[in-house]
């Protein structure tokens, strides 16, 4: 079936690898202050790419839910197709898409596992609902029906009804430590702005790419 739209110009603003921050991850926070100032929708919504055995890729939307001189953190089921992959082919891409501002961001790097205590305070930061929710879910499983959950939430209450809700050792984060980030501004004519940034030992390479 026919898929072109309304066919939209991009009026971005200038983007130079001149006048860009030293260090990908301060150039993010930049970025992503300025799609939360104007009302980009859960700008912290990112794809993260993994490969399964066979080298096919697999994407998914998650929630960035840190980020620091590391790199980008995410929580998820270590059990979950996502975990898996990520546990056996430990290298992660991660995109994000502010299209309403006309910009996107892509970051490639190795993925490793939080260490737990950090994964144990971001759990008990979680409401209370979603921290049953992941006692209860086999998540990437095949299950029957819905009435499954409701009845693995149900007696994950009743399991945890007299206290706290401990962290499932089966949950936690992932950290993705930049090696790439490209940041994308969508200009006239489809001359796009890309800035890459590229690991070289201790610093960072930065190069403009042809749109």
């Amino acid at each position: 079936m026919p898929t072109r739209g309304e066919r939209r110009e991009y009026h971005g603003m200038h983007l130079d690898p001149a006048e860009v921050a030293s260090d990908p991850v301060d150039q993010f926070r930049t970025w992503f202050a300025a799609a939360r100032e104007a009302d980009v929708f859960e700008p912290e919504a990112m794809t993260v790419s993994t490969v399964d055995s066979y080298g096919r890729p697999s994407s998914r939307y998650v929630l960035l839910r840190g980020l620091d001189h590391r790199g980008f953190c995410f929580y998820t089921n270590y059990e979950s197709a996502k975990g898996r992959q990520l546990d056996a082919h430990p290298y992660a891409a991660l995109t994000f898409g502010w299209l309403a501002i006309h910009r996107s961001v892509r970051i490639e790097g190795p993925a490793e596992r939080l260490p737990a205590a950090e994964s144990d305070a971001y759990f008990a930061s979680r409401p209370r609902g979603a921290q049953l929710g992941a006692w209860a879910s086999p998540q990437s499983m095949v299950i029957q029906s819905r009435e499954q959950l409701d009845q693995a939430l149900a007696a994950a209450e009743e399991r945890h009804a007299e206290g706290p809700v401990p962290r499932p050792q089966h949950w936690g984060g992932f950290l993705v430590r930049p090696e790439r980030v490209e940041f994308w501004e969508g200009r006239p004519n489809r001359l796009h702005d890309r800035v890459r940034y590229e690991r070289d030992g201790e610093a960072w390479r930065i190069e403009r790419l042809a749109p």
